[in-house]
């Protein structure tokens, strides 16, 4: 557990941005950890609410992720969208029979009246979870690409197309309006904060709508502490998904230079793997450099303890 005191917040997309926030959380007291979740993936799918990033850090913080797979729960069973297919509906998007409990339930909730982070809230007591779980607003904000196939909502390019449409532009439809929840504006505002930590997560997917909400850029830059950001890209190539190839169609080099120039008005340290410890003397802000690959328990946990050692250093 780490030694130094005071919260820390992270802001997070969906598998990569899990496993810092899984290695934060582990090496934190408990209730000192607050994870801000991108919600521009969420789409509504046979009359549910589907939140894929909240649910996997419900699911990754809960210990019950499917491990192998990366995403979804462990110890999923098919059978409702095998009965879906067999009648003639779409199972493009794969819901699993013990994953529909959440999406049932959250729904529920929210044609209730809850709002979006009081539901997540509820969602994370009854799963054992000591940390706070908060989408990053309570209003809509749906990711769209521009495409060579069209203008796509987020789930239709990255699940059902495979990320295979080539990308000419990102939107973010709803931002313009949307601010976030007053749950997420106290957690950055915390005097007593240690860091705020941008997860590496896809910088354009996963981490931009959360930046473009009314209001969010400006509490960054309020907040007391520190912001570390951590690069998805090791070596020109993503970790995961379609971060290169997405930057490479945008005709930005797929470094984690780019990605430190990205966030370069935000960020007061940047941490990219051994791999490009050669870019330090080019980032906009102070570099830490070091094993970025989380392949393990221990990986996640050691990253985050580096993450939080430099954070101190630059406070």
């Amino acid at each position: 557990m780490s030694t130094k005191s005071g919260p820390v917040v992270v802001l997070s997309g969906g598998v990569g941005g899990a496993k810092l926030a899984l290695g934060l959380y582990r090496i934190l007291p408990e209730q000192s950890l607050s994870v801000v979740v991108n919600t521009g993936d969420d789409f509504n799918h046979y009359g549910l609410r589907i939140c894929p990033d909240l649910d996997t850090a419900l699911y990754t913080l809960a210990d019950l992720s499917d491990k192998e797979q990366g995403w979804g729960r462990a110890n999923e069973s098919w059978q409702c969208l095998q009965t879906l297919a067999e009648l003639g509906g779409d199972n493009w998007f794969r819901l699993g029979d013990r994953d529909l409990a959440l999406h049932l339930l959250r729904t529920q909730h929210l044609s209730e009246g809850a709002t979006l982070t009081q539901c997540i809230h509820r969602l994370a007591a009854n799963m054992g979870i000591g940390a706070q779980i908060l989408p990053m607003s309570d209003q809509v904000v749906a990711t769209e690409l521009a495409t060579d196939q069209g203008r796509l909502p987020f789930q239709e390019y990255f699940v059902r197309r495979q990320c295979q449409p080539v990308v000419e532009s990102m939107h973010y439809t709803g931002a313009e309006v949307a601010q976030p929840s007053d749950e997420v504006l106290s957690a950055l505002a915390q005097p007593d904060l240690r860091a705020i930590v941008i997860a590496p997560s896809n910088p354009y997917l996963s981490v931009a709508p959360i930046l473009s909400i009314v209001g969010m850029k400006a509490a960054l830059q309020r907040a007391s502490a520190p912001v570390i950001a951590v690069s998805p890209v090791i070596g020109g190539a993503a970790v995961k998904g379609p971060t290169a190839k997405i930057m490479q169609e945008l005709n930005l080099q797929p470094s984690a230079l780019t990605v430190a120039n990205f966030y370069k008005d935000l960020i007061d340290g940047f941490v990219l793997d051994t791999t490009d410890e050669s870019l330090l003397s080019q980032l906009p802000v102070a570099g830490l450099s070091t094993n970025t690959l989380m392949t393990s328990l221990p990986d996640r946990e050691r990253l985050a303890e580096e993450v939080l050692g430099f954070a101190d250093q630059l406070r």
